[in-house]
């Protein structure tokens, strides 16, 4: 079981070697900490570090904390919170569909819903919402993209197999369209849903790398091969499962599905963008790398491994996740100021280095908040993860302060493609 920082030495003066170096969180924090320390030092073009201000973003996330979870029982922050929007126990009925499975069987399933549904969780925009007729509720923004992929899911969307409606595999996934997926989500004119094409380019870029790993996705290319691939070798002991180890093997595996053009050489680096300030050896010299939507799938896997019974350890070497709520409650709580406050009226792309600098502060910040939150509400590290401060917590108070301050907008306007924010 790797850790973080343990490994082979990586010639960063390849391609291939900067490119695994990169994908690491310890790439992530370390560089996040480079940009942070440089504003301190006042040589950020764009933004400036209040230090005093932590205690107040702190004393927001806790109070958000405490209304959300009185009893600070928190679960992670991930994808199954999303799919109990309106307070629906929507995995009591997954549950219900699975039961004559095994365990394994059970876990690749909620393997392959996760992974789909966190692919497909990006900005919605202001104004789209899902309808869920059952109950008659409508959701917008990651709540609504959580419960239509949810019907997505449970109504065989992204499967190949009319007997298996219950699974993804590659071939479903390859033959998905804008307009299906559109019906799906209800999006149209009158409901316009941010970044659907990109969201289908996505899915069916999946499908090419599920396919193109038989060795690790199977025969059929589903993402529950990950179970296979980091369970089954341990054999009868207890199985237990580093947290990087996913987040590692599903940017090894699925490295070539982000639509971002970013690469050094041949090799595809998705969520990773360039920085002139970012020191690094070799070839990763100018890289910010952040794989937000995979931590926050490795994020959405930890219960369906836990749920079969395998033990996941290292839950802190995953970082915060750099999008728009966790960045939002840094400027709305005075952590971070924008040298121009003209900017905040601008439009921006996910490579301007206003945003990546913006997004490598929220990493870098969110290890230096966690601590302030524990503290305040008397609980350790061990008590209450990262995964568990997030979800508490630093998300959720950049959405109240949000609602707050621009009606839910958050701060900034980034353009999405939906696959970064």
């Amino acid at each position: 079981m790797s850790m973080i920082g343990v490994g082979p030495v990586l010639d960063t003066g390849r391609a291939e070697g900067a490119a695994a170096a990169l994908r690491t969180t310890s790439a992530v924090r370390e560089r996040a900490r480079q940009l942070l320390f440089r504003a301190r030092d006042g040589d950020s073009l764009w933004f400036g570090v209040d230090d005093d201000a932590l205690q107040t973003a702190a004393a927001e996330v806790v109070d958000v904390t405490r209304a959300r979870y009185p009893d600070l029982k928190i679960p992670y922050h991930s994808r199954w919170r999303h799919f109990e929007a309106g307070g629906v126990d929507r995995k009591a009925e997954l549950d219900a569909r699975l039961t004559a499975l095994d365990s394994p069987d059970r876990a690749r399933a909620m393997i392959d819903l996760a992974v789909v549904s966190v692919l497909l969780d990006a900005g919605a925009g202001p104004d789209w919402q899902y309808h869920e007729v059952a109950g008659g509720q409508r959701f917008g923004r990651s709540e609504g993209l959580g419960v239509a992929s949810w019907h997505a899911f449970l109504g065989g969307l992204f499967s190949s197999d009319a007997a298996h409606p219950l699974q993804v595999d590659a071939a479903g996934l390859r033959s998905l369209d804008t307009d299906r997926l559109g019906e799906v989500f209800q999006a149209g004119p009158s409901n316009p849903l941010v970044g659907l094409e990109g969201r289908v380019l996505l899915l069916r870029r999946l499908g090419d790398a599920l396919a193109a790993r038989p060795e690790v996705f199977g025969q059929h290319g589903r993402p529950g091969g990950l179970f296979d691939l980091l369970v089954a070798p341990q054999g009868a002991a207890p199985a237990t499962v580093a947290a990087h180890d996913i987040l590692s093997q599903l940017l090894t595996s699925l490295s070539g599905i982000w639509p971002a053009g970013n690469a050094i050489g041949a090799e595809p680096l998705g969520d990773c963008w360039r920085h002139d300030a970012v020191a690094g050896p070799g070839l990763t010299q100018g890289w910010m790398p952040f794989h937000k939507l995979s931590q926050w799938l490795s994020y959405s896997l930890l219960e369906p491994f836990q749920w079969a019974g395998v033990q996941v350890v290292g839950l802190d070497e995953l970082t915060g996740l750099p999008e728009y709520r966790n960045g939002g409650l840094l400027l709305d709580t005075g952590v971070l100021r924008l040298h121009d406050p003209a900017w905040a009226a601008q439009t921006w792309t996910a490579g301007d280095e206003l945003v990546v600098e913006w997004r490598a502060l929220t990493v870098a910040l969110l290890d230096e908040l966690a601590p302030l939150v524990r503290a305040r509400l008397g609980v350790d590290a061990g008590e209450m993860p990262l995964a568990c401060v997030l979800e508490g917590g630093t998300w959720a108070a950049g959405r109240v302060l949000a609602q707050r301050s621009r009606g839910g907008l958050p701060p900034l306007a980034v353009v999405s493609d939906g696959t970064v924010f």
